[in-house]
């Protein structure tokens, strides 16, 4: 009798412990009902910042995690120039961050969390963006980052001199200055308004290859089998840029001498400054003189180059599936239309093309519409990743010595012909 009455009651236990085992199963899972609480999860991410949208990100962190109690976002924040060190050192040690903002995306195309299950496929995804920067987060029908703002290169003027000079720019995007004509009326402004330089331009292969594309160049060929760079438009507008510097228009000493153009700007002895849209933020402080935004000069045709800012997220970091929802949340109309006006940025997305920024908002106007009237072909050489790291810096750097006399111009190119065919050679293996 005693052993059955055993018997029963192991049972009885047996039964309890399954139901409590159930339950408890059932209440620690995703989804599981109502009140039940989700994994606690910290994303590392990596942030770089150019003007005011570093605080700008960090409201919007604050307010994620308002959202999402479970999600603590650490924002680390690294100089530009240090991004991608510190993110190779991470990654090489198995310990990528959550997320990063990032430029180079194609460098990181292989380490980089396939977006798409999370955020649905290519096509669907970036139809939301503009056309034109579709090639730098979509490599091979995997989405391996996603946009966050977009860039144009123009062109920043001293209004305060334009006007002491007499000169007019131009305000119809129909009707703008040919490079000669634009020449002319800088040495206006240095004549008469008493510019010390009609022209500040930053050192950088992305700024130098708007002229390229205005006069009629690019770099890669649109197949992208082959350089195209070597060719007599490429041979003109690097000859006009040096004319710039010969005739004293615009000075050595950035790109010789390392001189900051923005500080030059600043100081309201320089007329004009080619350069990015994310300048506007930067010098929204400057009360010494009036400056604005005019449309750049073309040669052959009207051109800027689309660039922009990204969020990725990696693949080994073990929250990739709460890194990839705050990246759906970051893009979607609402907080990135918020992230750029605050920002002073544009917008990649389609329906968030007319902001109602605080400040500047005509001259956004004008880089937006720089960016409409650009060329394919700078999203088709710019776009190519794996490629333009292997060539830019040498490109920049043999701009340099054509500058300094030590190069000539069709060296130079022939240089860059070389090195280009030789990274795609590399990049089919």
């Amino acid at each position: 009798m005693k052993s059955k009455m055993k018997a029963i009651a192991m049972l009885l236990l047996s039964v309890v412990l399954i139901v409590v085992v159930a339950g408890c199963g059932a209440s620690s899972g995703a989804g599981s009902g109502e009140g039940d609480a989700k994994k606690q999860v910290t994303l590392d991410f990596m942030w770089f910042t150019d003007g005011i949208e570093g605080e700008v990100i960090k409201g919007l962190t604050q307010e994620y995690e308002k959202q999402n109690p479970n999600v603590k976002i650490n924002l680390i924040e690294v100089p530009y120039k240090d991004l991608n060190t510190k993110l190779k050192t991470m990654i090489a040690g198995g310990q990528p961050p959550a997320l990063s903002r990032m430029t180079d995306t194609g460098a990181y195309a292989n380490q980089a969390l396939d977006l798409a299950p999370y955020v649905g496929t290519a096509d669907e995804f970036s139809s939301q963006f503009i056309d034109s920067i579709k090639p730098y987060y979509v490599s091979d029908d995997k989405i391996i980052a996603a946009p966050m703002d977009v860039t144009a290169n123009g062109l920043i003027y001293n209004k305060t001199l334009f006007d002491k000079a007499g000169v007019q720019v131009p305000t119809d995007p129909n009707n703008v200055w040919t490079w000669d004509e634009f020449k002319a009326a800088l040495k206006q402004v240095m004549e008469k308004g008493g510019a010390k330089y009609g022209l500040v331009w930053d050192v950088s292969p992305h700024r130098w290859s708007t002229m390229l594309y205005q006069f009629g160049g690019h770099m890669i060929s649109e197949d992208g089998t082959q350089s195209a760079i070597n060719s007599p438009e490429a041979a003109q507008a690097l000859d006009y840029f040096v004319g710039l510097h010969k005739e004293e228009i615009a000075p050595y000493s950035v790109w010789l001498g390392g001189e900051n153009p923005n500080n030059l700007f600043r100081s309201g002895t320089v007329a004009a400054h080619l350069a990015g849209n994310w300048m506007l933020s930067s010098y929204k402080d400057i009360s010494n003189f009036e400056w604005g935004v005019t449309y750049m000069p073309k040669e052959q045709i009207r051109s800027s180059v689309p660039g922009g800012k990204y969020l990725m997220a990696f693949e080994g970091s073990k929250v990739e599936k709460e890194a990839a929802d705050f990246i759906k949340w970051a893009t979607s109309k609402e907080i990135n239309s918020r992230y750029n006006q605050e920002s002073l940025f544009i917008s990649p997305r389609k329906d968030s093309s007319d902001l109602d920024y605080a400040f500047g908002k005509e001259m956004f106007k004008v880089f937006a519409d720089e960016l409409a009237n650009t060329t394919p072909l700078a999203a088709n050489d710019w776009s190519r990743q794996t490629i333009i790291p292997k060539f830019s810096t040498d490109l920049k750097n043999d701009i340099v010595q054509v500058l300094a006399e030590k190069m000539t111009t069709q060296q130079a190119l022939e240089n860059a012909a070389k090195l280009i065919d030789e990274a795609i050679a590399k990049d089919k293996d």
